[in-house]
C-alpha cells in the first residue's frame, strides 16, 4: 500500500509539474565541479525542482535521491550507435541509471541506494581504506530469511526485495517504505541524445536516434517503468526551416524529415513531449535582422508581423516556429517542452551579466501569466528549462567563447543577478554555501623578466585552461598587457590545482597572495576537490545501513 501512494504521489508530481514548470539544466564539464551535494542544496535554496542533466554521473544521481527533485536524465550522443544496436546495453544503462531510484511497483518495497556500501574505496595519498561490512551484510541478509522475505537480488549496493505478506515485520516494512520514498529519485525523462540533429553534426547521429529512443522505451517497459519516466529527444533549434524565417512558413530540415516523422510518431504513442531549444541569443548573433530589444521582450522593440499575427519579441516567434513546424509534420497538438534557453554573461559581445538579468526576468514575466498574443492563443510550454545553472570551463567552445558561460551562477555558485524564478523563491537568488576553495595565491607574470616570449607562452596555458573571458567583448577583454598574460597563467595554474610547477612558464610565472583582479576581470580561485564530501555521504549510509540491521534483527527476534 505505501508503495502504491508512492507511485499515485509520483505520477501527480509529474503531472502537477506540466503547468508551467521552470527547471535548470545542470552541466558537469567543469575542471573543478561543485560537489554534487552543494549543488542539490543550491537547487532546493532556490526552490529548483526540477533539472535536466545531459549523462548520468552515478555522483549526481546520488546526490538527488530523497531531493524530490524531477530529473531529465541524458544520454550523450556519443552512446547513441551503442543502445541503437544492442537491447542488452539499453537495458544495462536503464536498470544502472534509473531502475535503481525507483520501486518495480507491486506489493514489494525495493531497497537500493539507501544501503550502498562500497566495501573498499580509495581516500588519497595511496592508501585504501576497507570497511568489515562482511558481518552486517550476512546478518542482514539472515534477518530477511527470518523475517519470511524472498530475497531475489543481492549486490554491492544490496538491492533486494521485502515481501510485505509477513505480519511481524509489518513494522520495519513500513520503516523501510518511509525511507525508500524519502531517498528516491523524481526522474521524469530520458533525454536520449543531446540534439543529434544539430546542423554542425551532419548526419552522423541520425541512422542511430529511433532505435536508441525504440530499445531505451523498451528496457523501460522491461523495468516497469515506461508509465513514469518518458523517452524523449532535445531537438536543437536548427532542425527547423522557414523561406521567411517566419512561422507561417515553417517545416523541418529536409535532411532531417524523415527521421523527425518517425520520431515524432514514436514520441506520440508513448505520450511523450517534444523537447526543442530555443535560443535568442544565438538568434540575435546569426541573424542581422533581429534586434536586441526584440529579444529581450523590450516594449519598444519593432513588432514583426506574420499572417495576421504580430510577434513582439523573438521567444513567441521562434516558439510558434516550432509549433508550426509540428502541426505542418501532422502532430498539432504534441505537447512541447523547452529544454534549453538562457543568456551568456562573458565570452562574446553582447554576453554581459545586465542583458541576462534583463533577459531572464523578461522570460519569467512571459512564462508566468503574461504570455502575448499570439503565443497564448496555442498551448504554452509545458515545461521550461534554463540554461544554465552553472558555468562550465570545459565545455565545448565550438560554438563560440560564450558557450563557458551560459550559468545563472558562477562556477562556484555565486549569483551572477537577481530574478524571481517564480517558484516561491525570492527575487534574488540565493548563493552557494559553504565552498571550499584553494589556497589564496595566484599566478602572475613575473614582470622581472624578459618577457619577448610570454604572449607564446599565454597561448599554449590558453589551449590548457579558459581564457574565454579575453575574448572580444569578454569581461577581460580590455585589460592592458602584460595583465592579460598573467590572466592566462592564472588559468593554467588553478586548472592545475596550484602545483607551483603549473606556474612555472619557462620562468615567467611567479605565485602571489595579492589578488590581481581588476574591475570587472576576475581572477579566480578554483573549488577544493576531495573525497571528504562522498566520505560524509558513505558514512551517513553506513550509519543507516546499521540501524537498519538493528531494527531488523530486534523486530524479527519478537517472533
Amino acid at each position: 500500500m505505501l508503495t502504491n501512494f508512492r507511485f499515485i504521489f509520483l505520477a501527480f508530481f509529474i503531472f502537477a509539474s506540466r503547468v508551467q514548470a521552470v527547471g535548470v539544466n545542470w552541466g558537469t564539464s567543469a575542471s573543478h565541479p561543485l560537489p554534487p551535494l552543494k549543488v542539490v542544496r543550491l537547487l532546493k535554496s532556490n526552490n529548483i525542482n526540477k533539472v535536466k542533466l545531459f549523462d548520468a554521473d552515478s555522483d549526481v544521481l546520488q546526490a538527488l535521491s530523497g531531493s524530490n527533485i524531477g530529473v531529465t536524465v541524458g544520454i550523450p550522443n556519443t552512446m547513441l550507435r551503442s543502445f541503437n544496436a544492442s537491447k542488452k546495453a539499453s537495458d544495462s544503462w536503464v536498470h544502472d541509471n534509473v531502475t535503481r531510484y525507483f520501486s518495480n511497483g507491486g506489493t514489494g518495497v525495493r531497497i537500493e541506494y539507501v544501503l550502498f556500501i562500497p566495501l573498499w574505496f580509495d581516500i588519497g595519498f595511496g592508501f585504501t581504506f576497507a570497511f568489515p561490512f562482511l558481518a552486517l551484510l550476512l546478518s542482514t541478509v539472515s534477518a530477511l530469511k527470518k523475517c519470511g522475505s524472498n530475497t531475489e537480488e543481492f549486490r554491492a549496493e544490496i538491492g533486494f526485495w521485502i515481501r510485505d505478506g509477513e505480519k511481524p515485520c509489518l513494522v520495519f516494512i513500513f520503516l523501510v517504505g518511509l525511507m525508500n520514498q524519502l531517498t528516491g529519485i523524481g526522474t521524469g525523462y530520458v533525454a536520449v541524445g543531446d540534439e543529434p540533429f544539430l546542423q554542425s553534426y551532419g548526419e552522423q547521429f541520425h541512422p542511430f536516434v529511433i532505435g536508441a529512443v525504440t530499445n531505451i522505451q523498451a528496457a523501460l517497459m522491461k523495468a516497469k517503468l515506461d508509465s513514469k519516466v518518458k523517452v524523449v529527444v532535445p531537438c536543437s533549434f536548427d532542425s527547423f526551416q522557414s523561406d521567411s524565417n517566419l512561422p507561417s512558413k515553417a517545416h523541418f530540415r529536409p535532411d532531417v524529415n524523415k527521421t523527425m516523422i518517425e520520431l515524432l510518431t514514436f514520441l506520440d504513442k508513448h505520450g511523450s513531449p517534444f523537447f526543442v531549444s530555443i535560443s535568442p541569443f544565438l538568434t540575435l548573433l546569426q541573424n542581422r535582422n533581429t534586434s536586441l530589444d526584440f529579444t529581450l521582450f523590450k516594449e519598444t522593440a519593432h513588432i514583426r508581423n506574420d499572417s495576421h499575427k504580430a510577434y513582439k519579441n523573438s521567444f513567441d516567434l521562434s516558439y510558434d516556429t516550432v509549433v508550426t513546424a509540428l502541426s505542418t509534420a501532422g502532430f498539432p497538438n504534441m505537447n512541447i517542452v523547452v529544454s534549453k534557453i538562457g543568456w551568456p554573461t562573458d565570452g562574446a559581445i553582447n554576453a554581459t551579466t545586465y542583458l541576462a538579468e534583463t533577459f531572464m526576468k523578461g522570460l519569467m514575466n512571459h512564462l508566468h501569466g503574461n504570455l502575448a498574443a499570439p503565443l497564448k492563443l496555442r498551448h504554452p510550454p509545458s515545461e521550461t528549462y534554463l540554461f544554465s545553472l552553472l558555468d562550465e570551463d570545459q565545455r565545448s567552445t565550438a560554438s563560440g567563447n560564450f558557450e563557458r558561460h551560459w550559468g545563472m551562477f558562477t562556477f562556484d555558485g555565486q549569483a551572477k543577478y537577481h530574478v524571481d524564478l517564480g517558484q516561491g523563491s525570492s527575487k534574488s537568488l540565493v548563493n552557494a554555501q559553504d565552498v571550499e576553495y584553494l589556497s589564496p595565491k595566484w599566478c602572475v607574470v613575473n614582470n622581472n623578466k624578459d618577457l619577448s616570449n610570454a604572449t607564446a607562452s599565454a597561448l599554449d596555458a590558453c589551449s590548457n585552461a579558459d581564457c574565454t573571458a579575453l575574448s572580444s567583448g569578454g569581461s577581460c577583454f580590455n585589460i592592458s598587457w602584460p595583465s592579460n598574460i598573467s590572466y592566462a597563467f592564472n588559468s593554467y595554474y588553478q586548472q592545475h590545482d596550484q602545483k607551483a610547477e603549473s606556474c612555472d612558464f619557462g620562468g615567467l610565472g611567479l605565485i602571489t597572495t595579492v589578488d590581481p583582479s581588476m574591475d570587472h576581470c576576475r581572477f579566480s580561485i578554483e573549488i577544493r576537490t576531495s573525497h571528504s564530501e562522498r566520505l560524509r555521504v558513505y558514512y551517513h549510509q553506513w550509519i543507516m545501513a546499521l540501524l537498519i540491521a538493528t531494527l531488523l534483527a530486534g523486530f524479527c527476534r519478537l517472533t
